[in-house]
C-alpha cells in the first residue's frame, strides 16, 4: 500500500467506525474510503487523524493528515454552494507547527459554519485546530495537550534562533486566546506548568478539563455535533 492510501485508509477507517449510526449508501461509504471525507446533506465532514504533516515526510509507518490535501478540500467546501456546513473530527498527535497553524487560520476563515469535535486527543498544534471552528465540542475521554514550541533536528545555539522560536510560540497562543475563552497568560502557564513545577512537558487537559478552562465551548459527541452544526446553518440562512 502506497503512502497516500495508507493515509487515506487510516482517515477514512476512522470516520466510518464513527458514523456507525448513520444510515449511508455504498456510495457514501466508498467516498469515505477514497478520500477520507463524507458529504452528508449539504454538512462536509472532515478528519484530522494522526500526524500533521508538513513541509516534510513523515516516517512510512506514520497515520499522517497532509495539509496540502487539507487546503484544497477545505477551498472547495468554502465555494460550493452545495455545502452549507462543515464538521472536522480530530484525533491527531500535532505535527508540523508551521502547516498546522496554517490550516487553523484557513478553518477559522471560512465563511460556512464550523464544528470541531475532539475524539481521542488533539495535542500541540491539535489545538489550534480544535478551536478554530465556530463551536467546538470534546468527549469527557479525550485529551489535549499544550506545551511550549519544540525544534527537531539541527539548532543554531544563537539568541536569534530563540526568538524566532518564542515568536513562532507567541502567535500560537494569541491564535488559540482569540478563538476561545482563554486569556493568553493563561494559555502561557499551561504551555509551562505541571502542577506547580516548571517543566518543558507542558499541561495535558481531559474533556471536562479543557471546557471548565474555556478552551473548548461544550463536552458532547457526535450527535451534539451534528445538532449545533445544524443549529448554526439555519441561523446562517435566516441571517
Amino acid at each position: 500500500m502506497t503512502d497516500n492510501k495508507r493515509e487515506k485508509h487510516c482517515a477514512s477507517s476512522f470516520l466510518l467506525n464513527q458514523s456507525e449510526d448513520f444510515d449511508m449508501n455504498e456510495d457514501q461509504r466508498n467516498e469515505i474510503r477514497d478520500t477520507g471525507e463524507l458529504d452528508l446533506g449539504g454538512i462536509h465532514v472532515m478528519t484530522v487523524i494522526g500526524e500533521i504533516e508538513g513541509h516534510q515526510l513523515s516516517p512510512q509507518n506514520s497515520k499522517t493528515t497532509k495539509y496540502e490535501h487539507m487546503i484544497p478540500a477545505l477551498a472547495k467546501a468554502e465555494y460550493s454552494d452545495d455545502i452549507k456546513g462543515i464538521l472536522i473530527l480530530l484525533n491527531t498527535v500535532g505535527g508540523d507547527v508551521e502547516c498546522g497553524l496554517a490550516l487553523a487560520e484557513m478553518i477559522a476563515s471560512l465563511s460556512k459554519p464550523t464544528v470541531t469535535l475532539v475524539l481521542g486527543g488533539s495535542h500541540s498544534i491539535g489545538v489550534p485546530l480544535a478551536v478554530s471552528s465556530d463551536y467546538s465540542f470534546i468527549v469527557k475521554s479525550a485529551t489535549m495537550m499544550i506545551h511550549p514550541v519544540r525544534s527537531s533536528g539541527t539548532f543554531i545555539g544563537e539568541l536569534q534562533s530563540y526568538r524566532n522560536i518564542e515568536k513562532i510560540q507567541d502567535r500560537i497562543t494569541r491564535f488559540i486566546s482569540d478563538h476561545s475563552d482563554i486569556a493568553e497568560d493563561k494559555v502561557e502557564e499551561l504551555m509551562l506548568h505541571i502542577g506547580e513545577q516548571v517543566k518543558d512537558a507542558g499541561t495535558v487537559l481531559e474533556g471536562e478539563q479543557a471546557v471548565e478552562l474555556g478552551l473548548i465551548n461544550e463536552i458532547g459527541g457526535m450527535s451534539e455535533a451534528f445538532a449545533k452544526l445544524k443549529e448554526l446553518i439555519q441561523n446562517t440562512s435566516e441571517n
